[in-house]
Parts: structure tokens; C-alpha cells; sequence
């Protein structure tokens, strides 16, 4: 470590006109004073997808076998539908006024609060943030589940599918941990364009594997399993099947969600023309059409190869056993993935934080100023940025180890996320910024379409809520 520490600000000042700026720094920095955006509709495209088709994507063959053949793809495309509409209403929130030259948001709160102010932009916070923690911790389980997976597969292989192949995940969470403590130390949102775009691809590797071994499942048990109502009664209880059901609703919903760091992404994309709510409507539109297909694709196959045995994930709930090297090729995909995936979100909130950081300490040399640490070559280290990034990170992980079911409980969150950072804030944002008179034919439907999706969160939330009564009966920490 070298002891020289350079004392500059990496926030540059809010807003800076461009008159003010002279005509060379104009051709570096953008209208608002910051460095030029150099994000394209790819770019963006590729953070979407890295963010939405998580490893989640392989239970949905277990959603739709809750709700059959008629309604699991018909509510996955209700969703879909349902996420672009209202992704489209938040692209146009980006900037206050006109859509080329008006103010920027560069945070979803940024938005809420030009928008709508008062205590909504504190709600809003306490909820996205929320989720993000939850993401965080979620992914790392889901990961570990993956790195496991792999070796299970392996024991499986040598030992024969009787042996129960136990193994904890705790230290595969443990090297997880690790992999996020490096790649947190990435400063910002737009430097992580290459490995959303690592991700996205590893999103279609194993969504590819599963989708193949699955058409071969189907083949070899000489058709298509399942039903028109999903999982009959008498397999499952009446109750369970209602509770199944509101799991699954909500499992699909929330399997399109990522609005809550839509205009994160969005402020990556490179200045006017065209604006920037056109090219993140190009890529909502590109990225939701992918991630829809993928999805249909893969529940629809998984339903089709197990019928009501469909398990919670294929490639780690061993609906597949061979080829034992596929598995694992496809397992360690999904742990890239969620590596990509878990940056994707946190970095929102690691600005956020580093950000207040800033403002309420100028002065500080830890806050703001940035060490010079000689490696390969030179690199400039903020020391608060290593220090808050780290700890977060060391804290999802232990959680992570202590309540290996989280994923029911960020299913609770995601359950009381959905409605307001997909749907309500969206919906009250468009209708101030455009005037939409209350009362009229489009201020009913949008309050229609938001009330659907409250009443869709409830049912979602009260199904986390009977998951996680029935994990608390087999609960101890530390396990798997």
C-alpha cells in the first residue's frame, strides 16, 4: 500500500450547465457536469436481463405445475405484459419535463421525490433498499444452492442416487462472499456493463441446459405430463393447493421485477439524440420479449418432463441426475450469473450510501479522498467505499449462513416491493408528469391496473408467509 493519498472528490458537483462548462469539457462531460454516459440500448438490455432471468427462471416449471396449463403461461404473459407497460411509465420519469434536455433523476428516489415529495420518497427508500438487502442475501443462498448442487451431482454419480450426498453450503457461501467482497470494489453502476453482459450470457447457458434436458425428459417418458388445473387435489390438500397457488402467482410476478433499479440503468445511457426513455423502452421491450420466451420455454418443459413432481429448480432439485457433467456445467453458469445479478442490484444502494457519506462529511480524506495502492499497475482505492462495500457484503453472507430459507422471506419482500416500486409509484409518477386528469378514461385503467396488482401482492405475500412457517419447523442455523 502506498502512503500517498490523493485528496479529490469523486462525486462531481449535481448539476452544471453546459454554457459553463467551455467547449472542451463539453465534449467530455454531459449536460448535468458528469462524466459522458456511454451506455446503448444493449448495454442496457443486458443489465435487464441479468437482473430478471435469475436462477429463479428454473422454478418455474414448479409454478406452473401449481397452476396448470391454462393459467401458469397465461399469468407469465399477463406479467410480462404487465412489466413493460409499467416500465415504460418510469422511463419516461427519467427526466423532469422534456424527455431531451429536462432535469435528470438518477435514482429511483430521485424520481419519486421531483414526482410525488413528501413522505412517499422515504417509503420508497425503506422499500427499495429493503429489497436489495434481500436480493443480496437471496442470491447468496441461491448461489451456495448452485456450488452444492454441483457437488452433489458429482456424489450422486459415484455413489449412486440412493446415497443422500449431504453437504452444508455454508462454505460455499462463505467463497461467495468472498468473489462479491472483490467485484463490490468496482466503483460504479456504468464499469459493470462487462459483467452484466458475462452474465446475461451464463442466463442463457443454463436456461439452455435446462430447457435441452428437459425436451429429452419429455421424450423419454413418451409424452407431456401434467394438467389443464396444475397439481390435483389429493396429491396436495385443498389449503396446500390455494397456498401453492398464491406462491406460484406471486413467483411469476416477481420474476419480471426490476423496477426498482430501472432508472439506475437507465442513467447509464448515453446523452440525447435519441432520448434516453426512447433507447430504455427499446431495451424494456427487447429485454422482457427475451426473458418472456426463456421463461415459457423452460417452466412449460419443466412442467411437461415431471408433470406434479416438478421440482423447485431443475438443475439443483434433481429432477436431472445425468449427464452429471452437463449439471454442473450449467450449475456453475447460474453461480456467474447470480455473481453478475448481485452486483447489478447493490450497486444502487452502495451509491446511495457513499453518496450521503459524501455530503455529510466533505471533509473527510477516508470519505472522499482515494489511495493510490500500486499492484499490476496504479489503482485509486477509496477507503470508505472498501470498508462499507466489504462489511455489507460480510454481513449478507453471515445472515445468508444463519437462515438458509431466507429466499421465503425475500419472497415476503419482494411480496410488499412488488406492487409499489413496480406498479404504484410508476402509475402516481406518469399521472403527475402528464398532466392525466383525474377521473378520466386513462386515470380509471392505470388505477385499476394498480389496484389488481395490490390485491396480487397480498395473496403473494400471505403465501411467503405460510413458506416460512413451514421452514421454521426444521429451522437451525448454520445448516443447510
Amino acid at each position: 500500500m502506498a502512503d500517498k493519498v490523493v485528496a479529490t472528490y469523486y462525486y462531481p458537483p449535481m448539476e452544471v450547465a453546459a454554457a459553463e462548462l467551455g467547449h472542451t469539457a463539453g465534449s467530455k462531460l454531459d449536460d448535468d457536469g458528469r462524466n459522458k454516459r456511454t451506455g446503448t440500448m444493449w448495454t442496457a438490455s443486458s443489465h435487464i436481463i441479468t437482473a430478471v432471468i435469475g436462477s429463479g427462471v428454473l422454478s418455474l416449471g414448479w409454478a406452473i405445475a401449481q397452476l396448470g396449463w391454462v393459467a401458469g403461461p397465461a399469468v407469465m404473459l399477463l406479467f410480462s405484459l404487465v412489466t413493460y407497460f409499467t416500465s415504460s411509465l418510469l422511463a419516461d420519469c427519467y427526466r423532469s419535463g422534456n424527455q431531451s434536455t429536462g432535469k435528470r433523476n438518477y435514482t429511483y428516489m430521485d424520481a419519486v421525490n421531483a414526482n410525488l415529495s413528501g413522505v412517499k420518497v422515504q417509503i420508497c427508500g425503506m422499500l427499495q433498499y429493503a429489497n436489495i438487502v434481500g436480493v443480496a442475501i437471496g442470491y447468496t443462498i441461491a448461489a451456495s444452492i448452485s456450488m452444492l448442487a454441483i457437488k452433489r451431482a458429482n456424489c450422486f454419480h459415484g455413489n449412486g442416487h440412493a446415497d443422500p450426498c449431504k453437504v452444508s453450503s455454508v462454505p460455499y457461501m462463505i467463497i461467495f462472499g468472498v468473489a462479491q467482497v472483490f467485484f463490490s470494489q468496482i466503483p460504479d453502476f456504468d464499469q459493470i456493463s462487462w459483467l452484466s453482459m458475462l452474465a446475461a450470457a451464463m442466463s442463457f447457458t443454463y436456461s439452455s441446459i435446462g430447457l435441452g434436458l428437459g425436451i429429452v425428459q419429455v421424450i423419454a417418458n413418451g409424452g407431456v405430463k401434467g394438467s389443464l388445473t396444475g397439481i390435483s387435489i389429493g396429491t396436495v390438500t385443498p389449503m396446500q393447493k390455494v397456498w401453492r397457488s398464491t406462491q406460484a402467482f406471486g413467483d411469476i410476478a416477481f420474476a419480471y421485477s426490476y423496477s426498482l433499479i430501472l432508472i439506475e440503468i437507465q442513467d447509464t445511457i448515453r446523452a440525447p439524440p435519441p432520448s434516453e426513455s426512447t433507447v430504455m423502452k427499446r431495451a424494456t421491450m427487447v429485454s422482457v420479449a427475451v426473458t418472456t420466451v426463456f421463461y415459457m420455454l423452460c417452466g412449460c418443459m419443466g412442467y411437461a418432463a415431471f408433470g406434479d413432481a416438478a421440482p423447485g429448480n431443475l438443475l439443483t432439485g434433481f429432477g436431472f441426475y445425468e449427464p452429471f457433467w452437463l449439471l454442473d456445467v450449467a450449475n456453475a453458469a447460474i453461480v456467474v450469473h447470480l455473481v453478475g445479478a448481485y452486483q447489478v442490484y447493490c450497486q444502487p444502494l452502495f451509491a446511495f450510501v457513499e453518496k450521503w457519506a459524501a455530503k455529510r462529511w466533505p471533509e473527510s480524506t477516508f470519505v472522499t479522498g482515494e489511495v493510490e495502492v500500486p499492484l499490476f499497475r496504479t489503482y485509486k482505492v477509496n477507503m470508505f467505499r472498501a470498508t462499507w462495500r466489504t462489511a455489507f457484503v460480510a454481513t449478507t453472507t453471515v445472515v445468508s449462513m444463519m437462515l438458509p430459507f431466507f429466499n421465503d422471506v425475500v419472497g415476503f419482500l419482494g411480496a410488499l416491493g412488488f406492487w409499489p416500486l413496480t406498479v404504484y409509484f410508476p402509475v402516481e409518477m406518469y399521472v403527475v408528469q402528464k398532466k392525466v386528469p383525474k377521473w378520466s378514461t386513462q386515470w380509471v385503467c392505470l388505477q385499476m391496473l394498480s389496484v389488481g396488482c395490490l390485491a396480487i401482492s397480498l395473496a403473494a405475500a400471505a403465501g411467503s408467509i405460510a413458506g416460512i412457517k413451514s421452514d421454521l419447523k426444521v429451522y437451525h442455523p448454520f445448516k443447510t
